[in-house]
């Protein structure tokens, strides 16, 4: 893939881009704990599968764990998505829908999705940033790309955590440790 990305009118490889945007901090999100999260929906891929996802639905079913990344197939994209395919398992276990979102189109994110996602988790296409923008989730030197911000919205569509960033390592763990006390806090089943 012989991807180019243009910033402040310099053109970028996909491999210095990751390399540039780890230089740059993440700024902090700007929806807040306890803030309403806007509602959506988007064209999706889980397992090479193309679906419309919506926010709404997948929160009748509990928490829902949006991250938003970069760009599909780059080495720190890659990297978190293999960590979030990893502990998906542990996500539905706890109620959980894991979604990833970037401004990529739909077909990259259908190879996306079964070859770093592993068949685990969908992946969603937001190829005008409309989405990344409400959650003010762009990246500063980019604002049409996502930075690495993950929120966990609870089943009240209220943010739960707002993590960011631009290293990949963190986000799950924060992620879970949120879903794990939303999780605690429910009344027990008799």
């Amino acid at each position: 893939m012989n991807t180019a990305f243009f910033v402040r009118g310099h053109a970028l490889s996909a491999a210095a881009f990751c390399v540039a945007s780890l230089a740059v901090p993440a700024a902090e999100a700007a929806l807040a704990v306890g803030a309403n999260a806007p509602d959506f929906s988007a064209d999706a891929a889980l397992g090479g599968q193309p679906y419309r996802f919506v926010l709404a639905d997948a929160l009748k079913k509990g928490p829902v764990v949006l991250y938003f990344y970069p760009k599909a197939f780059t080495s720190g994209c890659t990297v978190e998505a293999h960590q979030f395919a990893e502990a998906t398992p542990k996500f539905a276990a706890l109620g959980a829908t894991v979604i990833g979102m970037s401004n990529d189109d739909i077909e990259t994110l259908k190879k996306f999705s079964v070859e770093a996602c592993r068949n685990q988790f969908a992946v969603a296409a937001d190829p005008g940033a409309k989405i990344i923008k409400q959650y003010d989730a762009n990246l500063a030197v980019v604002p049409n790309m996502a930075n690495r911000i993950s929120y966990v919205i609870s089943p009240q569509g209220k943010v739960l955590l707002a993590y960011a960033a631009m290293d990949p390592d963190g986000h799950v763990s924060a992620a879970m440790k949120a879903v794990e006390q939303w999780k605690a806090s429910q009344p027990t089943k008799p």
